[in-house]
């Protein structure tokens, strides 16, 4: 039986009546939770907003987006999803994760409008998010699409400028078999006259097709619209970005590693730039924000582990292109835990060139493979694998397998790195 709210409810209790109120995790559609945001107040003169979407690398695109503001004085909502270790990472406003009290406190206000429309989890947040920046008056709030974009809760919003950083093949189940069809889902979140960026180095015809539809104004990777210089190293040496005719100035690299994290900082700035009539920045907040950005479980070092929330084939090429630059061709030993809706054979031959051998570790939930079943699939894609049953018992076994001096990668998952990394301690 569901029990009703109580205004004495923690967050956990507020998190476990969501997980129950909606039959299903996840339910695509606008209806209701636009429905509830309308009685809260939320669709009328909303903040300045910008919409992120793509596969991989919105998160890190959100938070520099979320940085240069801030960098450059103004009040910043970030929303983005999903968290790592706490719930409370989701909601940020100028940089600091909002408390318990305060989603509780939105939670409570949410339910009160709800009147009977069913919400999922994810809406809860949304909204919870939208609410607590409004609250805050912030000047600007930048969102990060959860799943898709052109049903997705945070779409309930007409985005002031939209972004989206690539297309790969992921929730095949909900948004289409192939690029095209999920292309068109995700350039839902562009609008009418509106700047929508596309970082894709390969846009698929769908997503072009739609944005052309929608009559965005788009602004491409592809064509040169945008850039940032491809021969800078990583080794320190600025970086220009280009676009709109202008060349920036001298830029430092963004702390996040990987090469990958230029085209996703390019991206950015030029929503920036596209939106500097009605948000000034200057280039100086842009040079302070790029050194500040960092994600815990992106390309993390810690000591000889290095962890890692890559989950799709394309994150996983882009991981193992990482490790072949920066190992000098040392393979490393992957702490692996997968869940059974990903591409596991896909991702593993991204892998195993840079990979010695597996410990496969447990993970929760219906969707969890167990240590066993994914050593099994890993085998048979030709990588020596070994069940290492829990999490704590997965990385005790890969400290002891591995060489003295052989790097431990941690990856496949959210879940996977949220399990292990509080058992790794900081060097």
């Amino acid at each position: 039986m569901l029990l009703k709210p109580h205004t004495d409810w923690s967050l956990q209790d507020w998190l476990i009546y969501q997980e129950q109120l909606h039959p299903s995790t996840i339910e695509l559609g606008l209806d209701r939770v636009r429905s509830v945001a309308n009685r809260l107040g939320l669709m009328a003169a909303p903040p300045i907003t910008i919409t992120v979407g793509g596969t991989n690398g919105k998160g890190s695109t959100t938070t520099l987006l979320a940085l240069i503001y801030r960098e450059a004085g103004y009040a910043v909502g970030a929303f983005t999803s999903p968290h790592l270790y706490r719930y409370n990472e989701r909601v940020a406003i100028n940089g600091t994760p909002v408390d318990d009290g305060a989603l509780c406190r939105a939670f409570t206000v949410i339910e009160q409008a709800r009147a009977g429309d069913s919400l999922t989890y994810f809406e809860f947040s949304t909204l919870a998010a939208l609410w607590l920046f409004r609250e805050a008056r912030v000047d600007v709030q930048v969102l990060e699409v959860g799943l898709g974009g052109r049903l997705d809760a945070v779409n309930i919003l007409d985005a002031d400028a939209a972004l989206v950083t690539n297309i790969g093949l992921d929730h095949q189940d909900w948004l289409g078999s192939d690029r095209d069809q999920i292309g068109r889902e995700k350039a839902g979140i562009f609008r009418s006259g509106r700047v929508a960026v596309i970082a894709d180095s390969k846009p698929p015809s769908g997503l072009l097709e739609a944005a052309m539809q929608i009559k965005a104004r788009v602004l491409r990777r592809d064509l040169g619209d945008f850039r940032s210089d491809r021969n800078a190293r990583e080794d320190g040496d600025d970086w220009h970005w280009h676009g709109g005719g202008c060349t920036s100035p001298a830029l430092p690299r963004p702390a996040l590693t990987g090469s990958h994290q230029l085209d996703n900082a390019a991206a950015a700035i030029t929503i920036v730039q596209a939106l500097i009539p009605r948000l000034p920045v200057a280039w100086s907040a842009i040079q302070c924000a790029l050194p500040k950005l960092r994600l815990p479980g992106r390309m993390e070092r810690r000591g000889r582990f290095l962890l890692d929330v890559a989950h799709n084939a394309e994150a996983a090429a882009a991981l193992a292109a990482y490790l072949h630059d920066h190992l000098g061709g040392q393979p490393v030993l992957w702490l692996a835990g997968v869940l059974s809706d990903k591409p596991v054979e896909t991702i593993a031959q991204a892998l195993a060139p840079v990979v010695s051998q597996a410990i496969t570790c447990d993970l929760p939930g219906p969707r969890g493979l167990s240590a066993q079943a994914l050593a099994t699939r890993l085998a048979a894609c030709g990588i020596t694998a070994q069940a290492g049953g829990a999490p704590g018992d997965a990385l005790a076994l890969a400290e002891r397998q591995a060489r003295p001096d052989q790097p431990i990668l941690v990856c496949g998952s959210f879940l996977t790195v949220a399990a292990i990394a509080p058992l790794i301690a900081h060097d």
